[in-house]
């Protein structure tokens, strides 16, 4: 079985891919947030609100790739199991059933600025040990942050 060698030392490789794990368990968490809600949207500002939802969740998906496969090649295992999602995520759930618009804007607004804290905290903690993973979490929390904005915007 082939093993990918890590560019960074231990300590980095261990920081950076506790880094890595948090930011795709939030990804996969959040992009499934985001499409339950899209599913089970009611409201005056239904269309305009399911379609921004897609671009949450694409938004996520992406990333989600992005920092799955930052990991492996920096010689981390992501794991990204269902079980292990909800094992360890901190989002906060939406209720089951039909949701009005004006409640799915306030609940992903606010997942959106807790997985930005998050987010943020990661891009400090990898500025010393691995430069390039920072900049992809700069890149995804840009783009999570105008998101965030586009929700807020909303209430």
């Amino acid at each position: 079985m082939a093993e990918v060698k890590s560019p960074l030392g231990e300590d980095a490789r261990k920081t950076v891919g506790n880094a890595l794990q948090g930011a795709l368990v939030d990804l996969i968490d959040l992009s499934l947030v985001a499409k339950q809600a899209h599913w089970n949207l009611t409201g005056r500002n239904f269309k305009v609100v399911h379609e921004h939802l897609d671009e949450v969740v694409d938004l996520a998906r992406e990333g989600q790739d992005d920092v799955a496969e930052r990991a492996v090649a920096i010689g981390v295992n992501p794991d990204g199991r269902a079980r292990t999602v909800a094992d360890r995520t901190v989002l906060p759930q939406l209720e089951a059933g039909y949701l009005a618009d004006d409640k799915v804007v306030a609940a992903v607004t606010d997942a959106l600025a807790q997985v930005i804290a998050r987010f943020r905290e990661r891009v400090a903690e990898t500025d010393e040990p691995d430069p390039i993973t920072q900049d992809l979490l700069i890149s995804i929390t840009a783009q999570l942050e105008k998101q965030h904005w586009m929700f807020q915007a909303q209430t």
